[in-house]
């Protein structure tokens, strides 16, 4: 009882400290890099991540499909800046965020694309996700990171291959740099992931870690694979 009640403790502390930063600046707490983004910029700036990501990546996440024709998951969307450029490419987009207040500029950036939804979770589980058809893709950046429990991504991680169909990859990025440890409470600055631990992860949610980079990085990429 106790572990159920720190595990609510703890996504009632992400869902209310990411409200707070929503409130504060969303913009500036999805892409730190800047304090005053304009509309123009900050979409742009998630037209580069899916350039740079998305885009030197097709063979692995279209595997034989045409872009229009996926079903796309996102986690930890944000203010919809990610989000926004994955519906420029892809046919359906699903996208979720512990945030309401995130959600609620998730939402109006992505009014004038129909094909594109944005819900808000519980923080851990993707049952707010329509689940009438599975996911040909799934991803996520700069949101592991923050959660400073493995319990939640890891739950996180066997609800995407929950969605997912056989074989389809999920690319997302962890902490992976163990000294830049912090405490337990800290939502901004996530537990870390070894090599070793994404491995282990990958086999134990049904998946095959089949590509990694940035091992002992803050940016840890990982692909995921769907077991058959």
């Amino acid at each position: 009882m106790d572990e159920k009640r720190n595990l609510e403790v703890t996504l009632e502390k992400m869902r209310r400290d990411w409200d707070e930063r929503a409130r504060e600046n969303a913009r500036f707490y999805v892409n730190t890099e800047r304090t005053d983004w304009t509309d123009q910029e900050f979409f742009a700036s998630g037209e580069q991540t899916v350039r740079e990501e998305i885009l030197t990546d097709m063979t692995n996440i279209c595997q034989g499909k045409l872009p229009t024709d996926m079903r796309v998951l996102e986690i930890g969307c944000g203010a919809g800046r990610i989000t926004r450029a994955l519906a420029r490419l892809f046919g359906e987009v699903h996208a979720v965020d512990v945030s309401g207040e995130m959600i609620a500029c998730a939402q109006q950036a992505l009014a004038d694309f129909p094909h594109a939804h944005a819900y808000q979770n519980n923080g851990m589980d993707l049952s707010v996700v329509p689940a009438d058809a599975p996911f040909d893709f799934a991803f996520s950046t700069i949101v592991f990171q923050h959660i400073p429990s493995r319990e939640v991504i890891e739950n996180y991680i066997r609800e995407v291959c929950r969605l997912l169909r056989p074989g389809a990859l999920f690319k997302f990025q962890v902490q992976g740099d163990a000294t830049m440890q912090t405490d337990p409470d800290d939502t901004w600055l996530g537990v870390p992931f070894s090599e070793a631990d994404a491995r282990k992860m990958a086999e134990d949610c049904g998946f095959e870690l089949r590509y990694h980079h940035g091992a002992g990085a803050q940016y840890f990429w990982l692909w995921f694979f769907k077991k058959a």
